[in-house]
């Protein structure tokens, strides 16, 4: 008698259109958790702020991703279900009062509140995004992560757009979108069971023991990667604009870096998923190098070609990485993913601060070369890490 064909099971199947509903969340809600950056010149003249205490703004909203393991943690034992459904709302509220705020404490307290909700939301979002994608773990990370670069580029300017709409104070309707993103969100996922491989929910230390054979080598890996990001997002268009003196061609340089590293986040997951995750980061953190060596080196079309190579290579990592991760936790899956992004906070937060020491110390045309060189530094960790992908 013959069997019939068995028929994949539903978790073994990537499921497009959950993908695509958490990949526009992912949209709305970093749209949010942009707004300080192109609002932060009119809070300045508002509450009368220095630079230093301005800059704080920023950091304040970023010191909870030091908590991010103990949130993975809490997300692992209550449902991560819940942290993804709330953060649209939960960050859109305190982001579209910014404008309101009567005093700098109040400030400091809504921001404070949106960093929270800014973890809360990306720390078990890669879980849930995992559990959905069946086999094919790296195309559900980099539909995943377009959403949040796209934020980056399109959220600036609906800030803006708002305020020219309802000045600065008047601006807070637009919370409305968040809080119906959440609506939306629930009525998706309500019935969707995002449990861990296993029963037994492991301590935050616990999971540090049982991720740090991956988790180590990424940590470096992410530094040595760092240096070259940090040169190209902070330095990108005071460079350009030292080279050529056109102050528009120094914007158009950082869009186009920006837009390249779009495709790359896109592409790089699926293809990791067919390749392995090991050779795709070993051809980005080859070719990274390479070309920001070269576009800091050529002129003309070169450097333009260079930039997007640069752009495309780089950032194409990080769906690469998050997909590495969530293959190689076992029981507490968001606390795994806690770990990894406090330490990609915590390694972008130190290169930064470097890599503007090299530019004082050295000039930024040098800087571009040394962090190329840091770029290489990272290659020989790939292959200490774990790739269930291997082909």
């Amino acid at each position: 008698m013959a069997h019939k064909p068995t028929e994949p099971r539903k978790n073994d199947v990537f499921q497009t259109g959950q993908i695509v509903t958490l990949s526009i969340s992912h949209f709305i809600h970093d749209v949010y958790s942009s707004f300080l950056a192109p609002l932060l010149p009119l809070l300045i003249e508002k509450l009368s702020m220095a630079l230093t205490p301005a800059g704080f703004l920023s950091t304040i909203m970023q010191v909870p991703a030091l908590l991010n393991p103990y949130i993975g943690s809490l997300a692992d034992r209550i449902s991560v279900r819940w942290f993804i459904i709330l953060a649209p709302a939960v960050t859109a509220i305190p982001m579209s009062l910014i404008g309101v705020a009567p005093t700098y404490g109040v400030l400091l307290i809504l921001l404070f509140i949106a960093g929270i909700s800014v973890a809360v939301f990306h720390v078990p979002s890669p879980v849930m995004v995992s559990k959905l994608s069946g086999r094919k773990v790296g195309r559900g990370m980099s539909f995943f992560m377009t959403g949040g670069e796209f934020a980056r580029t399109i959220g600036p300017m609906v800030a803006v757009g708002a305020v020219a709409l309802f000045g600065l104070e008047g601006f807070y309707p637009v919370m409305l979108v968040g809080i119906l993103a959440s609506v939306w969100l629930y009525l998706r996922f309500r019935d969707v069971p995002v449990g861990s491989k296993s029963p037994q929910k492991a301590s935050v230390w616990g999971t540090w023991k049982e991720m740090q054979r991956i988790l180590m080598p990424l940590s470096v890996i992410l530094v040595a990667r760092g240096f070259m990001h940090a040169t190209m997002a902070s330095f990108l268009p005071t460079f350009v604009k030292a080279e050529t003196g056109n102050l528009w061609l120094a914007g158009f340089a950082l869009t186009l870096y920006e837009a390249t590293g779009v495709l790359g986040v896109l592409t790089a997951g699926s293809l990791s998923d067919t390749l392995g995750r090991r050779k795709v980061l070993l051809i980005s953190l080859i070719g990274a190098p390479l070309s920001l060596f070269l576009f800091t080196w050529a002129g003309g079309w070169v450097r333009v070609a260079a930039l997007m190579f640069t752009g495309f290579l780089l950032l194409s990592t990080t769906p690469v990485m998050l997909a590495m991760v969530q293959e190689n936790a076992k029981s507490s899956p968001a606390a795994a993913n806690g770990f990894f992004m406090m330490m990609s906070f915590m390694a972008r937060s130190a290169v930064v601060v470097i890599v503007g020491w090299w530019g004082d110390l050295f000039g930024l045309r040098e800087t571009y070369y040394i962090s190329a060189a840091a770029g290489l530094v990272g290659i020989p960790f790939i292959f200490f890490l774990s790739d269930k992908t291997d082909h």
